[in-house]
């Protein structure tokens, strides 16, 4: 196996976690390969314009290892993202001039407007941010913008959506590397989920809505999120946060912002889509554990959703054993 170098690009502004996210998920991968008794399978190095210090957009100051034009073409060019993206002409001039020089070209968050003023995804599919979708669709009609995936795979240009979205494209770009096992290793060391595939939406429930105020609606949703498969009715959750009815739904749709039938359906939405990516339980099992009740409850309610039944999913998202 031989070691692929990956160079990260760092500018004035740049968000460090769009840097240091992906940047651990291969230090991690190297990690895994030193336990196996095998060589690195990536060498990282970060680098600027003229090799200069720069202060992320959260004010940590970067060393970078080097100057961008220094050293050959690298196998991985990673390109993040952050509000210094908005006026990076020389990065810009760099990437038009080097960036097709590399194996992979990868970009995280609105790094991928770098990328789209080089040129670099004309006439590709790609993603952002979910905020700044439509800005990089309007600047750059000639790009097939995805707002939906977290992260978007078109030939050795692969894009991912906000911040931590280029954990995920990572965590993909090293299962390709090394196998399942490996990625598998990292997620878990890291605390994530392996793998939210590249076509899962920017949206989870938890991120569609927003943690209540008070501590008792708090507990209701970590209930919630907890256990699918339990009673999860009006009345039932008002019982467990000591409100009527009435107030509960009240109170929930004001502090959370959805409804509280509506947040319950996502959630087992999203359980269900989890055990079908992750395990090899059947549709009935699944429907049951994730409080649908009925396989064709769930089906329906993927239908809405996702346009695809449960076994269609799994079909496309399951990864290979």
């Amino acid at each position: 196996m031989r070691t692929r170098t990956v160079l990260a690009v760092v500018f004035e502004g740049v968000l460090s976690l769009d840097l240091t996210g992906p940047v651990e998920v291969f230090a991690g991968a190297n990690a895994w390969c030193a336990e196996q008794g095998m060589d690195n399978a990536y060498e990282i190095r970060t680098a600027s314009i003229g090799g200069t210090p720069v202060r992320t957009s959260s004010g940590l100051v970067i060393t970078p290892d080097s100057a961008l034009d220094d050293g050959p073409a690298p196998d991985l060019l990673l390109v993040p993202g952050g509000e210094g993206t908005r006026e990076q002409p020389d990065v810009v001039d760099w990437l038009r001039g080097n960036a097709r020089r590399a194996e992979r070209l990868v970009s995280v968050c609105s790094g991928a407007f770098l990328l789209a003023e080089a040129g670099l995804l004309d006439g590709r599919k790609a993603t952002t941010h979910w905020w700044l979708c439509d800005t990089l669709a309007g600047r750059f009609p000639e790009i097939d913008v995805e707002p939906e995936p977290i992260f978007v795979r078109d030939g050795e240009v692969s894009t991912s959506a906000g911040v931590t979205a280029g954990i995920d494209l990572a965590l993909a770009l090293v299962e390709d590397d090394l196998g399942r096992e490996a990625a598998l290793t990292v997620a878990r060391y890291l605390v994530v989920f392996l793998r939210r595939p590249g076509d899962q939406s920017q949206f989870s429930a938890q991120l569609a809505g927003q943690t209540a105020q008070r501590r008792s609606l708090r507990e209701v949703q970590r209930w919630i999120d907890e256990h699918p498969e339990a009673d999860l009715s009006v009345p039932a959750l008002a019982e467990r946060a000591n409100l009527s009815p009435r107030q509960f739904a009240r109170a929930f749709t004001a502090e959370v912002g959805t409804s509280p039938g509506r947040y319950v359906d996502r959630v087992r939405l999203e359980a269900a889509r989890r055990r079908l990516e992750d395990t090899d339980a059947g549709i009935e099992e699944t429907a049951r554990n994730c409080g649908f009740g009925t396989p064709e409850a769930m089906r329906r309610a993927f239908i809405r959703v996702l346009g695809v039944g449960p076994a269609e999913y799994r079909r496309r998202f399951k990864p290979a054993s």
